[in-house]
Order: structure tokens, then sequence, then C-alpha cells
């Protein structure tokens, strides 16, 4: 589960429409899997309640994307809302964490000391859970315009499949009495939520921490800024992201001593570098003619206190 840049315009509304109907129905059906997997004794249920609850926060975080989207920077925040949906998920995720490994011990200690469960009403609810989640795909496929979107339906099209693996448990247990099979269906879907949830808690914790964006090369960065024509060396490179699909870059770059006029034409060619192979569209470049070095973690020239001067040069 990812949190993208969201549409605009007419198809935001339509993608905003689409997922209140789709909040309103999967928190519905989490409550209902719920009730009805503690009435069950069905731990498969319950794991599937607490599954489905996985979709709803994803389907929450994409009306976050499209909610603060349309919301500018201001004084305050300047870099706009960006990380309240990545703050959101990593809480999010961090909790259905703590959901799987509780599943899990559940799981176990049934497997141990089996406790009879009611397939018929198992099987019931997750039919109802089937039809849906498959309503859901669907209308998410119509305003499937975006990557956001493509990656909540690929999530509810996934989960429409594992309801439909409860319904198997569910038949699997009335035709065998083998009441290990909802534990063991309990367990596989503990491992998916587990899986799922644990890549959002790196990615999402990453950008907290404004670590270096997931498949960039900081040595690939500065040796395509290096052949711009002018450069002579890029150095204090910093890449991290604003947003999960937004990025952020600040540098020094070393320049010959020349006019602001021609520097500026540099400027240009960098920030088209960094754009069109980098995605970077939001960079702060500092040109300097005069060699530095790093002083705990500060770039500084030698000559400093002699007078020496950058020449500074930046980008937005």
């Amino acid at each position: 589960m990812h949190v993208h840049a969201a549409p605009t315009g007419a198809d935001a509304k339509r993608t905003t429409s689409v997922l209140r109907f789709s909040l309103a129905a999967t928190l519905a059906y989490v409550v209902v899997t719920f009730v009805a997997g503690l009435r069950a004794h069905s731990l498969a249920l319950l794991s599937e309640s607490g599954h489905n609850m996985s979709d709803f926060l994803a389907l929450l975080l994409s009306f976050a994307a499209v909610y603060f989207q349309s919301r500018p920077a201001d004084p305050s925040k300047t870099f706009g809302y960006h990380r309240a949906g990545v703050l959101a998920a990593f809480v999010n995720s961090a909790t259905l964490v703590l959901i799987a490994l509780w599943i899990g011990v559940e799981a176990v200690e049934r497997l141990s000391s089996p406790v009879v469960v009611h397939p018929r009403l198992m099987m019931v609810v997750a039919a109802a859970g089937v039809v849906m989640n498959g309503v859901i795909a669907a209308l998410l496929w119509r305003v499937a315009s975006d990557v956001n979107m493509r990656s909540a339906f690929i999530h509810m099209a996934g989960d429409t499949l594992s309801t439909a693996a409860v319904i198997a448990g569910g038949a699997g247990i009335l035709l065998t009495g083998q009441n290990w099979i909802d534990p063991v269906l309990s367990l596989m879907i503990a491992g998916l939520i587990l899986w799922s949830s644990i890549g959002i808690v790196r990615e999402t914790l990453n950008i907290l921490l404004e670590g270096t964006p997931r498949g960039v090369s900081l040595a690939e960065i500065r040796s395509g800024m290096e052949e711009v024509e002018g450069v002579v060396d890029v150095h204090d490179l910093h890449v991290w992201s604003l947003g999960s699909q937004s990025r952020a870059l600040s540098c020094h770059v070393t320049i010959a001593d020349i006019p602001p006029s021609e520097s500026a034409c540099i400027l240009v060619k960098l920030n088209h570098v960094l754009k069109e192979h980098f995605h970077i569209s939001h960079t702060t470049i500092q040109f300097e003619h005069i060699c530095c070095e790093e002083v705990e973690g500060c770039v500084v020239p030698p000559e400093e206190m002699a007078g020496g001067q950058h020449h500074h040069g930046h980008a937005h």
C-alpha cells in the first residue's frame, strides 16, 4: 500500500465520491465480520476483520491524498501537507503489525486447543465480503486514472481473493469437520497483513527520517549533474522525500568564477537533468567557486575567515 499524488479537478470529485462509498461499505463490513467472528468462534473471520481494516485504512489514505493534495503550502507548512498521509500510514501500519502478531499467537494456541467453529456463518459473511470487495474494486477500476487509485484497486482485488479463501475454509470445515482449518487460514491472512504492513512501516519511516528515497542512487545523481557543462564538482548532496512520490534535493556545486548570467544557464541545465532523469523537481542548489571542506556536517570554505565568499544560486 502506497500514498501517491492524487487526481485533480472533475476526476478528483468523482474519485472522492467513489472513495466515500468504499470507506462506508468497508467499515460496515469490518464491524459485521468482527461481530460474526465472535459469534461463530472463527479466528479466520476475526482475521478477515483485521485484514479489511487494513483495506479501510488504505482507502482512507487515498482519500487523504486527494484532500491534502489540494491544500497549498502556507507560512507555517512551507512544504505543504505531503507528509500527513505518510504519518498516518506509519501509525496505521505499525498498529496492523501488532494485530497480525496477535492473530498469529491466537492461531497457534487454537492449533493446540481447537475451538468448534460455525462454518455456515463463516461462509455467509465471507460471501458478502466477496461481493462488497468486488463492487469496490470495479468502482476503483473506473477511476484508476493515476497510480494512487490503481494501487487501491489492486489492494481491493487481492482482498476479494483472500475473502474467497475464507469461504473455501468454511466449506472445508463443513465437509471434513476439521476445525484446524480455521487457525491455519488465520495464519495465512495474518502473514498477508504482516508482509504488507512491514513494507509500509519501512517505507514511511524512511520518509519521516528523511532517508534517501528507495531506488535513488546518489552516485548516479552526482554523476549526472557533473556531466553538465560548467560543473566542476558536486558535494554536500542530499536527497529526501517530501511525500511518497515527491522528492527534494539540496547540494553545493562548484563552478568557475563566472558572472551570475552565465551561472543561471548552468542552473537551468542542472534542473532539467534532475527533473527528466531523476524525477526531482524541488531543488536548492548553491553555487560556489571556492574549494570547500566539510566541518561537522556543514560545508565551509577554508578561507572563510580570510574573507572568502560564496556565489549562491537557488532553484525551487
